[in-house]
């Protein structure tokens, strides 16, 4: 059976549909699954005009913050729910944003279906922009928000009650693509105070602009650090290599169009993003090397077998899976430059 308080926040579901003005909630729901304690969180939701894309990024003193507090979807909106999280506003939410309604909308009527809004605090911001944001009058001090265009920022238990501002103007002045500006709205939240009691998890999630068919695309930046010390650092370097897979992937992408300049491009600037992982820089060597470019190929196989001569191997195993040319005098002129295993005197 479903419980009160999941029937209540599907009554409002429904209701937004209809386009009732407002929810009749029968007998009032009792709480059935709010936590213990309240997850005291700062983290930001935002839409980029430029490309459409649409993130939320949050840190925590609590255990694995992403998986309940983020939430995301391509071409329709990004929520952050917090305090005595209810995860209904994440996914309830997306249906309703889903469904045709704007953030403000979606809000209200879950706002309206919960027994319990004055110890939450949740952000939305759907694919127009539009933005709605609530903190309850319950939620644990200091704790409010701050709205600009696009954006918004949110912070509770917090030492100080300047830090959703100071994420805010982080957020604005920041370079960059909306990871960047994302991450940089935190890092302004941990250097005036964060979270009262500490840090220790972190996540960010970045969708694209538009509903595909291919919803495993459509996730720019899914990035998580569960459990550590120092959690922002820990994000800004997988934000780092995610970066680099990106164009990698991108690569690939183009590689598959028989683009292979373009396939070169995106495997070059990956290389400079991440230069000490081998894996940035064999792909594009065994590329160079297919498409005739082999002595621009060398210096690069060079370098990766110097890192770690099992690349080597995996080089002759290509040509059985069509992956290089079956070409023996090409391989043997690569494999000459794996460094020779100095024998005993």
């Amino acid at each position: 059976m479903m419980n009160n308080k999941i029937r209540v926040f599907f009554v409002s579901f429904y209701s937004v549909l209809a386009l009732i003005p407002c929810l009749s909630m029968g007998a009032e729901p009792t709480p059935a699954t709010d936590p213990l304690r309240p997850v005291a969180t700062y983290s930001i939701v935002a839409y980029d005009p430029s490309n459409g894309q649409i993130g939320v990024a949050v840190q925590s003193h609590w255990f694995s913050v992403g998986s309940i507090v983020t939430w995301a979807e391509a071409g329709i909106g990004a929520i952050a729910t917090q305090s005595f999280v209810e995860p209904g506003y994440g996914a309830l939410g997306l249906q309703l944003l889903r469904a045709g309604k704007n953030a403000r909308q979606t809000l209200n009527a879950l706002i309206m279906a919960d027994a319990h809004p004055e110890v939450r605090q949740v952000a939305m911001v759907d694919a127009q922009g539009n933005v709605a944001v609530h903190t309850g009058a319950k939620c644990i001090a200091a704790a409010g928000h701050q709205q600009g265009k696009n954006y918004s920022c949110q912070a509770n238990m917090m030492e100080k009650d300047t830090v959703w501002a100071a994420m805010a103007t982080a957020f604005e002045a920041a370079p960059g693509e909306l990871v960047d500006r994302l991450l940089a709205a935190l890092q302004a939240a941990e250097k005036e105070g964060g979270d009262i009691r500490g840090r220790q998890s972190a996540a960010i999630l970045v969708v694209n602009n538009k509903i595909s068919g291919t919803p495993w695309k459509n996730r720019v930046y899914d990035l998580r650090v569960e459990d550590n010390p120092h959690p922002l650092q820990e994000l800004q370097r997988l934000i780092t290599i995610a970066k680099a897979y990106n164009h990698m992937n991108r690569g690939d992408d183009l590689l598959t169009e028989n683009d292979v300049k373009g396939a070169l491009a995106e495997y070059a600037a990956a290389m400079a993003i991440y230069p000490a992982n081998p894996e940035m820089i064999f792909w594009p060597a065994v590329t160079m090397a297919s498409s005739g470019q082999v002595e621009e190929s060398l210096p690069l196989f060079k370098k990766v077998f110097e890192m770690d001569k099992r690349w080597a191997e995996l080089l002759k195993r290509l040509p059985a899976v069509g992956q290089f040319p079956d070409d023996p005098e090409l391989l043997n002129e690569i494999l000459a430059l794996v460094p020779k295993t100095r024998g005993r005197k």
